[in-house]
Order: C-alpha cells, then structure tokens, then sequence
C-alpha cells in the first residue's frame, strides 16, 4: 500500500516532468522562431531553418509522449492487471 510520501514523491516527479517539457516546447518555440527570423533576413530564397525544427521538433514529440502519455498507458491499474494476469498463467 501507498503511503503519503510516496504517492507525494511520485506527483512531484509527474510534475517536474510536466514542467520540463514544457520549458523544452517554450524553448523549441522561441529559438525556432529566431532561425526563421534569421533565415528570412539572411537568405530568404534559401530555406535550412525547416530541417532543425523538423528533426528537434521530433525528438519534442517523443518527450512530451513520454510525459503526457506514460501514465495513460502503463499506469498502475495497467500494471496490476498484467501481474495479476501473469501470476494466473504461472499457476496452470
């Protein structure tokens, strides 16, 4: 069984993750739009500022599903039912 420090430790790690991809997608946003900015100014027949935020802008998907996802998926109801169902199959 839980106890308070536990379930307290396990939502403030939920909410530090929260809040660092959240600071990741702000960061994604303003330095993406200063590459535009400098791209446009710089060499506006000549667009390279796309391939840093696709590729960036990939590995912010996979951060945020790690975050936002993980608990929706292997959450601790998943968790029990997958050891409940594997003990059963070791009894037969």
């Amino acid at each position: 069984m839980d106890t308070d420090d536990e379930t307290y430790r396990r939502a403030k790690a939920r909410v530090e993750a929260l809040k660092g991809f959240y600071t990741h997608l702000g960061i994604y946003i303003i330095i993406n739009l200063m590459l535009f900015t400098i791209n446009y100014l710089t060499s506006p027949g000549i667009w390279w500022f796309y391939w840093v935020t696709i590729f960036w802008g990939i590995g912010l998907f996979w951060h945020g599903a790690s975050v936002l996802l993980h608990n929706r998926i292997f959450s601790r109801d998943w968790e029990e039912k997958k050891i409940q169902a594997y003990m059963e199959e070791e009894k037969k």
